[in-house]
């Protein structure tokens, strides 16, 4: 397997398929050596991969990339950016000043930027915890979904669930996160019945508390 040892001068074959998308290195910021890295003599690596039939295969410290044209409306806005290596979605900034009353005060928000998805992959966007911890301000339609075909500029509805305080968005403030990832679309096979489950119709609160 990728994590045993063959002994000295065993050069090792890659233990996944190759993936055709640009690929990235996530610098470490806490100064210790990545799972591929050399760590001297008696080192025991810990498993950089998880098993071989879980459906991530890639190391933690390589991500892919996929590459997504953009287009901004006010260039003095700094672009979307990931706060840390590593992490899936990248803050979107407000190209406004907005007030949010108390108590579900609700407002569109421009965010200065369009982007075109490429075909396989959408868009959603996410509320920032620490907003909706610190102050109540969510996503009203949480996932936001940007299909590929989508041009035209991004928006966040954001709602104030603060029942007593009212939130100032100034221009430039982190009011969300676009997270980008494949999809699959589903063809359809109409059948007389469907299989049996364990669950079978259990719906809402099927499981308990």
């Amino acid at each position: 397997g990728p994590h045993q040892s063959q002994g000295a001068g065993f050069e090792p074959r890659a233990a996944y398929p190759p993936n055709t998308r640009r690929r990235t290195r996530a610098n470490s910021s806490s100064g210790r050596a990545g799972p591929h890295q050399s760590q001297g003599a008696g080192f025991e690596p810990r498993a950089a991969y998880p098993p071989p039939h879980s459906p991530c295969p890639t190391s933690p410290t390589v991500l892919d990339v996929v590459v997504v044209p953009i287009r901004r409306f006010d260039p003095d806005l700094p672009m979307p950016a990931y706060a840390k290596p590593g992490d899936a979605g990248c803050d979107l900034l407000a190209a406004e000043s907005v007030s949010l009353a108390a108590g579900g005060g609700r407002a569109m928000i421009r965010t200065g930027i369009a982007v075109a998805i490429p075909p396989g992959y959408a868009g959603f966007v996410q509320p920032r915890s620490g907003l909706a911890w610190r102050h109540g301000i969510t996503c009203v339609n949480s996932p936001g979904l940007i299909d590929s075909g989508y041009r035209d500029e991004l928006r966040v509805l954001l709602l104030n669930t603060d029942p007593n305080e009212s939130y100032e968005i100034q221009r430039g403030d982190r009011i969300a996160q676009l997270v980008i990832q494949r999809i699959e679309q589903a063809e359809w096979d109409e059948v007389d019945s469907l299989d049996d489950t364990e669950r079978g119709l259990g719906g809402f609160g099927h499981s308990g508390r």
